[in-house]
């Protein structure tokens, strides 16, 4: 998908729809508790409204996902929009549990402060289980192989244009995924503990380096499109 103002301007739409939802559930809870019960519905009939404001912004940003009549649809159509719905599931988990919630922890430690540090380090955990459920959903519904077609084309995609010129800018700041424990490099903070300097791209890096987690080869690496907001 290719960025623009609008399609960043949706995903801050449907995070701020969806976030409100939640909040309004949150709400609702609050005031039910308080005995306050035609407010509690009052936040509930909102927080419904705001799930369908949320779920046409994502219908923008995926019309790939649309489905108007399952009927008018083949088998491999129906399995391809599934494994669309799987692998943004897992990339929006792994993506927490790689990197949202390590740099929040690190952040929380920094401000002493323990129990948002609890919390994004159990986060860190619960998003690990749920990506790979995803996986393991995918792989139990026969939907593995389109998914990781699909990630192969994307990978490939990204590779050619790297080959096929790209800036020494955007080298810079180009990630790669390790395909075995999906630990991220990110070249604008290098791998200090492995003598990589911070703004080393990946390409500069020599060859015999090895994955800091899981200790695979440098070969083991692809470029990595940041995932969708999920």
């Amino acid at each position: 998908m290719i960025m623009s103002d609008t399609i960043n301007n949706l995903e801050s739409a449907f995070g701020g729809e969806s976030m409100a939802n939640r909040k309004y559930l949150y709400f609702a809870e609050v005031v039910q508790k308080l005995g306050y019960k035609d407010l509690a519905k009052l936040f509930k009939e909102t927080a419904a409204q705001e799930t369908e404001h949320a779920f046409a912004h994502f219908e923008l940003l995926h019309p790939e996902l649309q489905v108007t009549s399952a009927d008018t649809l083949s088998e491999a159509e129906k399995q391809a929009i599934a494994a669309r719905c799987l692998e943004l599931a897992i990339e929006g988990e792994t993506y927490e549990y790689t990197t949202m919630y390590p740099e929040f922890t690190v952040q929380a430690k920094k401000d002493r402060d323990a129990k948002a540090t609890a919390d994004f380090e159990a986060q860190i955990q619960e998003s690990a289980v749920h990506a790979d459920t995803f996986r393991r959903a995918a792989h139990r519904f026969g939907l593995l192989e389109t998914i990781e077609h699909h990630h192969a084309d994307r990978y490939a995609e990204a590779l050619t244009v790297l080959q096929g010129g790209e800036t020494t800018a955007k080298q810079a700041t180009q990630k790669w995924i390790c395909k075995q424990c999906s630990v991220i490099y990110d070249p604008v903070l290098g791998d200090p503990d492995s003598g990589i300097a911070p703004g080393t791209a990946f390409t500069d890096i020599p060859e015999d380096w090895h994955c800091p987690i899981c200790g695979a080869t440098k070969k083991l690496f692809t470029p990595h499109v940041e995932p969708i907001a999920a």
